[in-house]
């Protein structure tokens, strides 16, 4: 068994060597899969119980469970010695050393969610360029209506997670079976009429537009499965997509696997269920589906176009990725836990009094409690105390100073989280909230600008797709939008409202302004 690419070439594309995609399969995905996995795990930190060589070693803490972030831990504190490119669970117990107070404060997960919550915290608004009015209503329906079949905001906010941890995120535009025997019949009558189509005016069939619309799947494709062929002479151009990834089955590898799970003791970890390698490589023109490397599926596109849209998180030129939001922040985080760690051993240590007794018989068994007295002959006698919680400037200063730092790499402060602590002074207007955060604010407009023309580039899809099938007939000036972004900050609604009345003054369309303040215009039709 192996790849047979015979579809690609009778399409008469440019020419994919079966041993190449062998080497993405075999070698590259697996360098990607560990690679994007660490960024996932850093922002996920998933617990996972403690297994084999490194069981009793985490036991003795008294937490049965490891963390992704311990990766980043010394030997010293975790008692465990982690191997390069091995998961927590692939550790080594180190002799001699015993697990300290492990502490992991996720600082990376809030700040990404709070980015999020920046980005698409509100609803966005999709407004069609058609010179047309009546065209301009139903395209912008029609958008409004495929991303509410995707999941609507949460579709947005999962995008924005998935290109902040990876540094990319690319959607496959998926029609369903309908849609794909509407294009053929369609172009085939084309073919045969000469006949150029007309636009849809009927509400009856405008409704069944919108259905159509629904039917199409917008596919979030995580980082780790994502193998683009690019041009070898432009980056910005994928020749082929390939994906491959495990799924997993509704069935069970073998007979003995409900055996093998009770005795197992039902552990996460001890999943028995079939598994099969999936492969799919996807050109302009036609697409392929392997498992196990066998071919099951294949078929060709009409399209034209390659249905992937991809959306760099922040932009970085001569590369496919783009920047993460994550990378940069690991090995601070690292640092963060470590300190963290070594304050929560030293507090144990320290956090309760010791007593040494001097001259007094039988002083390691008398119990200390309120109202206890000790009597002795012997005038040498002494009980001194020592231990207790003492103070470390230069600990919490590092602390401090590593939080700051985090601060200005990711471009997201504690403020964005509402936590102001004395920096309430400081915000008693919209200018200085505006200044306070204005990393947080560039940021996200260099992300609104990278996501907006993604999500141009799907609407552009869809609407091309729904004219080749002869759905919905549109130009290409028909399929141009804008993408409206509410502000994130809080804002006076009486001063919003004062300043669309000054801009409906100045000239600016009443569907314009209505859409600045979140509210939608009633067709006039």
């Amino acid at each position: 068994m192996g790849f047979e690419l015979d579809i690609f070439k009778r399409a008469g594309e440019d020419k994919l060597a079966a041993d190449y995609v062998e080497w993405l399969v075999d070698e590259q995905s697996v360098n990607i899969q560990r690679h994007f996995g660490r960024l996932w795990e850093y922002y996920a930190n998933p617990k996972v119980e403690a297994s084999g060589p490194c069981e009793r070693k985490v036991s003795e803490s008294g937490r049965c469970y490891v963390q992704a972030q311990e990766y980043g831990l010394p030997a010293r504190i975790t008692g465990l010695l982690h191997l390069a490119n091995a998961g927590v669970l692939g550790a080594r117990p180190v002799k001699d050393i015993q697990r300290k107070e492990v502490v992991i404060e996720n600082d990376i997960a809030w700040r990404i969610n709070a980015a999020v919550d920046f980005l698409f915290g509100k609803p966005i608004s999709f407004v069609s360029k058609s010179p047309d009015k009546s065209t301009s209503a139903k395209i912008e329906a029609v958008i409004k209506a495929l991303f509410a079949a995707n999941g609507g905001i949460s579709f947005f906010q999962d995008m924005a997670v998935l290109g902040s941890v990876y540094g990319f995120v690319d959607c496959f535009v998926r029609p369903d079976d309908d849609i794909i025997a509407r294009t053929d019949h369609f172009t085939n009558h084309q073919a045969r009429s000469g006949d150029a189509g007309s636009r849809v005016d009927g509400s009856d069939k405008f409704d069944e537009v919108l259905q159509l619309a629904k039917s199409i799947g917008l596919e979030l494709v995580e980082a780790p499965r994502a193998l683009p062929v690019l041009d070898e002479d432009d980056y910005k151009i994928t020749r082929y997509y390939v994906q491959h990834f495990a799924q997993k089955r509704n069935t069970l590898s073998g007979k003995s696997s409900f055996l093998s799970r009770i005795l197992s003791g039902g552990k996460r970890g001890s999943d028995t269920r079939a598994v099969v390698s999936v492969t799919e490589i996807t050109s302009a023109l036609g697409w392929q589906r392997y498992e196990d490397k066998a071919l099951v599926a294949e078929g060709e596109l009409p399209w034209g176009f390659l249905p992937v849209v991809h959306i760099q998180n922040v932009a970085q030129p001569y590369y496919y990725e783009g920047l993460s939001d994550v990378e940069p922040l690991m090995s601070l985080q690292d640092e963060l836990n470590t300190r963290l760690s070594d304050r929560a051993s030293r507090i144990t240590f320290q956090s309760f009094k010791m007593y040494l007794g001097k001259g007094i018989e039988g002083f390691e068994n008398k119990p200390i409690s309120p109202g206890r007295m000790w009597y002795t002959d012997n005038p040498d006698a002494s009980i001194e105390e020592f231990g207790g919680d003492t103070g470390a400037p230069s600990e919490s200063l590092h602390i401090e100073e590593m939080r700051e730092a985090m601060d200005k790499a990711s471009g997201v402060t504690p403020v964005v989280a509402g936590i102001l602590k004395g920096k309430v002074g400081n915000l008693t207007s919209a200018v200085a909230l505006r200044l306070t955060l204005m990393g947080m604010l560039s940021r996200n407009e260099r992300k609104r600008f990278t996501y907006s023309e993604g999500l141009k580039k799907i609407c552009r899809m869809v609407l091309s797709m729904l004219d080749t099938a002869g759905i919905y007939r549109t130009s290409v000036a028909d399929r141009e939008v804008d993408i409206v972004f509410p502000s994130p900050l809080p804002e006076n609604m009486t001063e919003k409202l004062q300043e669309a009345q000054i801009k409906k003054e100045l000239g600016v369309s009443t569907e314009q302004v209505l859409r600045e303040l979140g509210y939608e215009a009633e067709s006039q039709d």
